[in-house]
Formats: C-alpha cells, sequence, structure tokens
C-alpha cells in the first residue's frame, strides 16, 4: 500500500517537472526541470522492481545527456550577454522548484529503502552482459539514438552561430 503512495508521488513530482519543463522560455531552466523529471522517472522505476533500469536511467539520462545539453547550452551563451544572465540564474527564485521536487524525491526514496525488509534482492548483471545486448539486438536502436543526437547538437550549433553572428553584424553596423 505505500509503495503506491510513494508511485503517486513520484508520478506526480515527474508530471509537474516535465510541464514546468515545456513551458520555461529559458532552456536552462527547462533542463534542470527535465533532469528533476528524469529523476523521478529513476525513482518510479526502483519502486517497480527495476533497479538496473533506475540505474541507468541516473547515468545515462540524467547524468551523461544531460551534461552534454548543458554544455551546448553554456557553449551558445557566448559573451557579456551569456554573463550577465549566468548571474541572474543564480538567484534563489530560479534553482528554488527544482531543489524542493529534488528533495521530496531524496525524502521518498530514504523512506522507500527504509521501509525495505532485508536485502534488495537483484539479479547482478554483468557489463559484458549489457554490452552484447545492447550491441546485439539493439544495435539499430543505439545507432539511431546516437545518430537523433548527434544531430540535435550540430542543429542547436548552428542555430546558436546564426544569432552570434547576427549580434555581430548588428555591433558591426552600429559602430
Amino acid at each position: 500500500m505505500l509503495e503506491i503512495v510513494f508511485f503517486y508521488i513520484a508520478a506526480t513530482v515527474a508530471l509537474m517537472a516535465t510541464v514546468m519543463a515545456m513551458t520555461r522560455p529559458n532552456a536552462i531552466h527547462a533542463l534542470i526541470y527535465l533532469i528533476v523529471s528524469l529523476l523521478a522517472v529513476a525513482v518510479i522505476f526502483f519502486l517497480i522492481g527495476a533497479p538496473f533500469a533506475a540505474a541507468l536511467e541516473i547515468v545515462i539520462y540524467a547524468g551523461a545527456i544531460m551534461v552534454l545539453f548543458v554544455f551546448v547550452i553554456m557553449m551558445l551563451n557566448l559573451g557579456e550577454k551569456g554573463n550577465k544572465q549566468e548571474r541572474q540564474w543564480l538567484q534563489p527564485s530560479i534553482w528554488a522548484g527544482p531543489a524542493i521536487l529534488s528533495a521530496i524525491l531524496l525524502i521518498e526514496l530514504i523512506l522507500v529503502i527504509s521501509q525495505t525488509n532485508g536485502p534488495v534482492s537483484v539479479a547482478a548483471v554483468s557489463a559484458k552482459q549489457v554490452g552484447l545486448s545492447l550491441f546485439g539486438p539493439y544495435v539499430l536502436a543505439v545507432e539511431i539514438a546516437s545518430m537523433l543526437l548527434l544531430a540535435g547538437l550540430v542543429g542547436s550549433f548552428h542555430l546558436g552561430r546564426r544569432y552570434l553572428d547576427r549580434d555581430n553584424l548588428e555591433k558591426q553596423g552600429g559602430q
């Protein structure tokens, strides 16, 4: 019964964070809410008895891919205007929402782990087995996902370059 309550709390946090990610006009704010949403999905995976999927969700999506997105956003925010905007991002009103949602998930995860009686039975999966699965029957899905991420990275770089070039032309035209 308690697991169902925890599931609905994590699902509510995931939905709220996803809606906030879609409605933020600022890309970095949306990205932070998206990370919280992915953490909530990882908690849901843990609750339904898939701790390995939860760990992969955190390591791969909330970790590696989101760091790549943050890097791209930071790369596109060059110049004094980007520095001014970064100073505004450090205000508590910006990070309070994601921090509260993340704290709810942390409290929930601590409660779930403390309610568990005895060790959790998890079948050990070696890295070799994961690699054989990813590059065996799922190789097409892995390659499509990597190409999609590469296309998104290149597209965002070119879009950001166009805005930087336009700003440089405006500065040169005004002189």
